[in-house]
């Protein structure tokens, strides 16, 4: 008899669970809302990497804010010119010739976890943020990358990873320009560069060579070599610490090869 009871109360539960279901999805059906086809087309042609560097929850709800709203068409920062170009045919809008997109680089080459280059041992947290509380990291260089991998953490798209030297490194291809790993460095040692840049300077010490030699063995020795190797090149000394001003599109290769320490690397 008990068994019966059983039996009995489990189909009950069964059947009220199937009529519920029935019910909501006539629901949903009925009373949904259907999307402006606009939203969907344009929500196909944004990454969907939903990062927020449009201002917007994500990919959806800039799409939505677009058509809707009259949000400005060029909010997304890895919109190629193409998908561009087709939102603003959707829109019935003329877009306006964009500036060249930027991809973060990480202005330092340094394996961060070599003996060497360590001034002492460190044992807390591994990201980068705690490292920074103390004495801006383990590391002899207090203006390069301390390797903790915050950035890793909060990359959208999966852009960044370490090395063989576990030296974190920025894939600009898969890089969608969302600032994310910018804003989370202690250290401010991501830069954005143009997407097109062949050359880059992989240090962001400031000090004098003398200073900079005994922090790190590949930092900027502030000698000027690539200014004079490669004048058409676009480098400049800032103090004691090379850069370069993509303004220019002259021959880097000189100055990259001529570098006594390497930090001017190929951006492949």
């Amino acid at each position: 008899m008990s068994f019966l009871i059983l039996f009995a109360s489990v189909m009950i539960v069964l059947a009220v669970g199937l009529l519920l279901g029935f019910i909501i999805s006539l629901a949903s059906h009925f009373l949904s809302v259907p999307k402006e086809e606009r939203i969907e087309q344009i929500e196909e042609l944004l990454p969907g990497a939903n990062c927020g560097a449009c201002g917007f929850a994500g990919c959806a709800a800039y799409a939505e804010a677009i058509v809707l709203n009259g949000a400005p068409l060029t909010r997304c920062t890895s919109l190629n010119a193409d998908g561009l170009q087709k939102i603003g045919e959707i829109m019935g809008q003329k877009v306006e010739a964009q500036t060249e997109p930027e991809k973060a680089f990480i202005a330092c080459h340094a394996a961060p976890f070599d003996k060497e280059a360590t001034q002492f041992l460190y044992g807390g947290l591994a990201d980068c943020n705690s490292r920074a509380l103390f004495y801006k990291g383990p590391k002899k260089c207090k203006y390069g990358c301390l390797g903790g991998g915050s950035c890793i953490e909060v990359c959208p798209v999966n852009a960044i990873y370490r090395d063989k030297r576990n030296r974190v490194v920025i894939d600009r291809k898969k890089c969608i320009s969302c600032w994310k790993c910018l804003e989370v460095c202690p250290m401010n040692v991501i830069r954005m560069i143009p997407e097109s840049a062949n050359y880059a300077v992989a240090c962001s010490h400031p000090g004098k060579g003398v200073q900079t030699k005994a922090d790190c063995g590949v930092g900027c020795l502030g000698c000027s070599l690539c200014v004079k190797n490669s004048p058409e090149g676009g480098f400049f000394m800032d103090g004691f610490l090379a850069k370069i001003d993509y303004t220019c599109s002259g021959d880097r290769a000189k100055a990259a090869e001529k570098c006594p320490v390497h930090c001017i690397v190929e951006i492949k």
